[in-house]
């Protein structure tokens, strides 16, 4: 009983804290947020806009588009905290905003992070989210959360390959019995892949454009492998030798050639976590494959490319952008079952203890 009004005054939440967007799942509830983590700022100050709302979704429309007055700043770079201050307001705004708040209960939440970060910078999640409102804080690492979110059979003793690609860091493991075997994080992965983009028609084109533009150009003509029917798209920028508004048409064709450096980084991180399998774990791969999961995940033939390039059955999880925040909210939903397996901090469990 205790337990329930618990639940229904203070739900526990599953964080997947990305570089790029933020998602909260609630306790029960499911996927209740999924906002860009972005801040704005009032330039030279550390004061947010708007009375502190001007985050998430209002602050990602400034992207590129403020005055000298205005700064707009990403407090998670790379899968870490770029800024401790700032992610801790953010991750209260949003929290504020996914939950109601109840005076006298703090939820326990599950915040899934990237396998390469280090301890200090570990410290620094659990200190944001204790200071932004959580109780016990757990951390999981974000490729066995894609697991658990893609439906992988972790449990078994079988081999499962996952590789999440998000904004900030692609994060390959191979997994066993519920544990990591095998884990690489690479810094490498969709910011990437926009900067190639961004770099590419600078040098080809001689025209500048922003990294919004990249992105949806990305989407929109992007691909790993060839089509069936190649795709044309106008890109505006400026050109860099007139220094006038222009635009631009590319292909689908020449996008894969600018990418195919981070797909290759991203190939070959998937290769060394294989070579580095026990050869019974090897075979098992040959049938249950390589999962993709992450918003890289959407590029169009990804799965293809990695199919002959690894010669392994090769899928897409299902709504790949949410794998993470799902396995983070399966391990909320059965806490006491995962809690062992998930890292906490020696201050959270004292103050439990106390």
């Amino acid at each position: 009983m205790l337990h329930r009004l618990k639940c229904w005054l203070s739900p526990d939440l599953a964080i997947d804290l990305g570089t790029a967007n933020t998602l909260i799942a609630v306790q029960g509830e499911g996927v209740v947020l999924d906002e860009p983590s972005v801040v704005a700022l009032q330039k030279g100050t550390r004061q947010i806009l708007g009375r502190g709302t001007a985050v998430g979704k209002l602050a990602r429309q400034m992207l590129g588009r403020t005055p000298d007055s205005i700064t707009t700043v990403k407090p998670i770079q790379n899968g870490a905290i770029a800024d401790f201050k700032l992610c801790e307001s953010m991750l209260r705004y949003f929290i504020q905003k996914a939950v109601r708040a109840t005076p006298g209960f703090r939820p326990n939440v599950v915040i899934a992070v990237s396998g390469g970060i280090s301890n200090v910078e570990k410290r620094a999640v659990f200190n944001s989210a204790e200071r932004a409102g959580a109780g016990r804080v757990f951390l999981i690492a974000e490729s066995k959360a894609a697991s658990i979110g893609a439906g992988l059979p972790i449990a078994e003793p079988l081999a499962s390959l996952i590789c999440d690609i998000g904004a900030g860091t692609t994060e390959v493991a191979v997994l066993s019995l519920t544990e990591i075997v095998v884990g690489k994080s690479l810094r490498i992965a969709g910011d990437e892949f926009d900067q190639a983009i961004i770099n590419h028609l600078k040098q080809n084109f001689s025209l500048r454009i922003g990294e919004q533009t990249a992105e949806q150009l990305k989407i929109r003509i992007g691909c790993a492998y060839p089509l069936d029917e190649e795709r044309t798209g106008e890109v505006r920028g400026l050109d860099s030798v007139c220094g006038i508004p222009r635009r631009a048409t590319i292909t689908s064709e020449e996008l894969r050639d600018a990418i195919r450096g981070p797909l290759e980084a991203i190939l070959n991180s998937i290769k060394n976590v294989i070579e580095q399998c026990d050869p019974e774990l090897v075979a098992d791969l040959s049938d249950t494959g390589l999962v993709l999961s992450g918003g890289g995940a959407l590029l169009p033939g990804l799965d293809l490319y990695f199919r002959e390039q690894l010669g392994i059955p090769v899928r897409v999880a299902s709504d790949p952008q949410r794998a993470v925040v799902r396995g983070a909210a399966i391990c909320v939903e059965h806490l006491d079952q995962w809690k062992e397996s998930l890292e906490t901090s020696d201050e959270n469990v004292w103050r439990r203890n106390r």
